[in-house]
């Protein structure tokens, strides 16, 4: 993509709250027709900048784009800029159909092709029976289908979404995220979606911004951020991760990688992301998938037992279904959680059973 692809353009915003910098330089590039994720902790910024593109909220500094026209003093509803809330935000007396039709209506559109768009949103929705009901006679799930209805009813040029699953229950969650991503591909609607959920970013954006406090700590792929986070933030933030204080005991360059000694438990060989010099701290992880449990002493044909392979025992077994954690105990003190997919039926893992585990160089992160 280049920027002739671009819908939105963030530049250097800056928005302070007396001595709280709650967005500090950020910058970014939303493309056309991209599905683009803001997550971080709360607090982290992430909804005053969407109110900031959204033109609710006035920039300290920077500038904000739409298809090429500066926003700086452009109001909200000037903007063309569809808007879903975490509470829904329907006009509690009126009609589903007449909440849709109310930003048509002031947009002095016809009442004939008021019709036909209020039609054609409820069916994109999956709900056209439901337009002369309140948003008191709906479930939350039904009010927020609605709620995304009146946004795309106008067809806006970009559409901005505030947590918008957020009240809704686990099972309803999962749904809606599959609607949202099924009506944002068939529409090709240019997207900014807010959420502290790791699994709804990862599940539906095209390119996920990861931020704290104010910051930008990571923009990628939802397969970068997971696979190759660039800070223990990201790591820690998206999905688990187990990790550790060490100190490069032979250094190397980033071709070769280096050996780095974990305290009561033994030394470790890594892929160094840079070249490392010996006696330097850094951090490593690892992800408890992404981690070999065996029995004690077994060993598959041909595979090196040398290499960042430890003793460990089990202190705790946890089933959930398709998963099972286990917490394990590596030398005196490091604890380490290991999580194994459920192919075929409940593990045969032990408490206090005492077990192998190999930490493959391939699967460490080095910070």
């Amino acid at each position: 993509m280049n920027n002739g692809d671009a819908v939105v353009e963030i530049r250097d915003i800056v928005k302070r709250y007396g001595r709280v910098t709650a967005v500090d330089g950020f910058s970014l590039t939303v493309h056309r027709g991209e599905f683009v994720s803001l997550l971080g902790p709360s607090g982290c910024g992430k909804t005053t900048l969407l109110r900031l593109i959204a033109g609710l909220l006035r920039a300290d500094n920077g500038t904000i784009v739409i298809d090429g026209q500066d926003m700086s003093d452009v109001p909200p509803n000037k903007r063309d800029i569809g808007l879903v809330f975490q509470n829904y935000a329907l006009f509690p007396h009126m009609t589903v159909y007449e909440n849709l039709a109310f930003g048509l209506r002031m947009r002095k559109v016809g009442k004939s092709e008021i019709r036909e768009r209020v039609t054609n949103a409820l069916e994109l929705i999956g709900l056209p029976e439901v337009e002369e009901r309140t948003p008191q006679q709906m479930s939350g799930g039904q009010q927020q289908r609605v709620a995304l209805a009146r946004a795309l009813v106008i067809e806006p040029r970009l559409l901005l979404l505030d947590e918008p699953l957020s009240n809704l229950d686990a099972k309803l969650r999962e749904g809606m995220r599959f609607e949202i991503l099924r009506i944002q591909r068939q529409l090709g609607i240019t997207s900014v979606y807010v959420t502290h959920d790791q699994e709804e970013a990862l599940t539906l954006s095209d390119r996920v911004v990861v931020m704290n406090e104010g910051h930008v700590m990571q923009i990628g792929a939802p397969t970068d951020i997971y696979e190759r986070p660039e800070n223990l933030f990201v790591a820690s933030f998206i999905g688990k991760v187990n990790s550790y204080r060490c100190k490069v005991v032979q250094g190397a360059d980033a071709e070769d990688g280096a050996t780095v000694g974990l305290d009561g438990v033994g030394r470790l060989h890594v892929r160094a992301p840079r070249a490392m010099a010996q006696g330097e701290e850094v951090t490593v992880a690892v992800r408890p998938e992404r981690i070999r449990l065996t029995h004690k002493g077994q060993q598959e044909p041909g595979e090196q037992a040398s290499e960042n392979r430890f003793d460990a025992v089990i202190d705790a077994v946890m089933y959930s279904g398709s998963m099972t954690v286990y917490l394990l105990k590596l030398g005196s003190d490091t604890e380490l959680t290991v999580e194994e997919k459920n192919s075929t039926g409940p593990s045969d893992f032990e408490v206090g059973e005492n077990v192998e585990v190999q930490l493959l160089a391939e699967n460490l992160l080095v910070f």
